[in-house]
């Protein structure tokens, strides 16, 4: 019996992620979809069968649905999940969670409550270099870490969204809430917690606003890059760098320098591990290439969150896993607005 599913919001990750990556898993159907832009979402329906709903909750109101994707804008994560949640239905969302901390507490809560599977959609801890590298990090071939550089810059979202150009809604405080940080950071947060096996405990950073202007010529209303420091629970220190300033080869590197040598994972055309040892010894992994804005390819959250919902099991990256990372940003987001370091109040 396949596990049914109704789509909220159609725009770009919905379309180039999503949608088609529940059409191949021969566990899931797409019954209904919701998105603002009725066209869209109508498009949506005749190309993938299903129905179209007129509001999300209208979607949530059917019982026929399991489980629901939330693909929108940052600014409404968390009444819909939380709304979808109440309504019986298994959640998968986008990151990042929510715009305020309280409000990814709530999801987490309610999930509890009701019971209900919630997964956030970090899909970097599903690339096969990163896997591979936990492993080997696991069984000691470059040490004990000390400090590590994880990095995700791009030329901005309003190259890729499906609205292109600088009236997106990434950049308008009141719908995306965060910036570079919740975009593209927050991945690499929870990439770091995930490698080491350790949670962000401190966070001292900066989050400035360097070169994009909206439409008007104006700044826009969330920053282009974040920079932060992390002190980790065991100990390690390193850096988290998150640009839509790079006008370039997209960076979605992470190099990890332990007490016996050097992993960089993703920073190379060719090897996407590549360690190299004190005592002299190379050693390369071509498993893949990460996928970038122009070159999507399977993320993997789709088939485990599907997965999850047939075995009854938690996610991988449930809300409350998810919300260790959350924790990190909003307090990155403290750190640059006080000028001083923040402890991140992991509970």
């Amino acid at each position: 019996m396949k596990v049914k599913i109704g789509i909220i919001g159609c725009g770009k990750i919905a379309q180039v992620r999503h949608i088609p990556e529940y059409k191949e898993n021969k566990n899931a159907e797409i019954v209904g979809f919701y998105g603002r832009n009725e066209d869209r979402t109508q498009k949506m329906v005749e190309k993938y069968g299903g129905k179209s709903y007129t509001s999300y909750e209208e979607l949530l109101a059917n019982p026929g649905i399991d489980a629901v994707s939330i693909c929108t804008a940052n600014h409404v994560h968390a009444e819909m999940a939380i709304a979808a949640l109440k309504a019986g239905k298994h959640v998968l969302c986008e990151k990042p969670m929510a715009t305020r901390l309280e409000d990814c507490e709530k999801m987490v809560e309610v999930a509890k409550r009701t019971g209900k599977l919630l997964m956030i959609g970090h899909n970097q801890r599903y690339a096969k270099a990163h896997d591979k590298a936990k492993k080997l990090i696991q069984e000691g071939v470059i040490g004990e870490i000390i400090t590590f550089k994880t990095t995700f810059g791009h030329g901005g979202p309003e190259t890729w969204s499906i609205d292109p150009g600088k009236n997106v809604w990434f950049f308008r405080k009141s719908e995306a809430g965060l910036g570079a940080i919740g975009d593209l950071g927050i991945h690499k947060t929870d990439l770091i917690q995930f490698l080491t096996g350790q949670v962000v405990v401190e966070t001292t950073a900066k989050l400035v606003t360097l070169h994009k202007k909206d439409a008007q010529g104006h700044p826009i209303g969330v920053e282009d890059n974040a920079f932060c420091i992390y002190r980790m629970s065991g100990g390690i220190v390193g850096t988290m760098t998150a640009s839509w300033n790079y006008y370039g080869p997209e960076d979605n590197s992470t190099i990890l320098y332990g007490t016996k040598g050097i992993m960089h994972i993703y920073d190379d055309a060719q090897y996407s591990i590549k360690i190299m040892l004190k005592n002299g010894e190379n050693i390369y992994y071509d498993i893949d290439q990460i996928q970038t804005n122009d070159n999507q390819s399977k993320s993997g959250v789709i088939d485990h969150f599907v997965e999850c919902l047939v075995e009854n099991k938690e996610p991988e990256i449930s809300g409350t896993e998810a919300l260790k990372a959350m924790r990190a940003v909003f307090a990155s987001m403290e750190s640059s607005k006080t000028g001083r370091t923040v402890v991140v109040q992991q509970y």
